[in-house]
């Protein structure tokens, strides 16, 4: 039983949505319980890195905090932060790297001590191969693809984003697919 100076635990996205634009607390922890692992999950996909995807999923909520206000609510809010958490993605990938050369002292030995090291090594690359492909296809096919498959975005929702219709978002996915097979062909060669 909720007490009368307690929030009430918002259950839909409307009043989940009105929670947050109060300031509740509780709203903001709905919130990232609902979506954490969706958002964590497809930046993992497209990083290959478990700790930046982590550091990506905050600097995730930082900005959709910051932009709440602004959340124009023609998309749900799962769909809001993979857009933002795609951006997020790319403004990292955009942004120039800092090399820092490393002394022998700092060299760590990162032999893995379970079995199967020669398969692992493979899905890596196959992954690896994967995740170059698709950032390199032109910027609406590369959404879709990472909407679709990475962020589990459903069709009409990615067509409610792009502003075009399911048929077009599916035409986008055919002609990302020949793109990666043709791209994945070539590379394995």
């Amino acid at each position: 039983m909720v007490e009368p100076n307690q929030p009430r635990e918002p259950s839909d996205e409307r009043s989940l949505l009105a929670c947050l634009e109060r300031g509740e607390r509780r709203a903001a922890e709905e919130l990232v319980d609902r979506t954490y692992e969706q958002v964590y999950a497809s930046l993992v996909r497209l990083t290959g890195d478990p700790e930046l995807a982590a550091d990506l999923t905050q600097e995730t909520y930082r900005k959709a905090w910051q932009a709440l206000a602004r959340f124009n609510r023609q998309s749900q809010l799962a769909t809001w932060l993979y857009r933002i958490a795609y951006n997020t993605f790319l403004n990292h990938v955009r942004r120039p790297t800092r090399l820092k050369p490393i002394d022998d002292h700092h060299l760590v030995d990162l032999r893995d001590p379970q079995p199967g090291q020669d398969e692992l090594l493979a899905r890596r690359e196959v992954a690896q191969r994967l995740r170059h492909a698709v950032i390199g296809l032109p910027d609406e096919l590369r959404f879709t693809v990472t909407a679709r498959f990475w962020g589990e975005l459903p069709v009409e929702e990615i067509a409610r984003i792009e502003e075009v219709t399911g048929a077009a978002i599916r035409k986008r996915l055919k002609k990302a697919m020949n793109h990666l097979r043709t791209a994945l062909g070539e590379n394995a060669a």
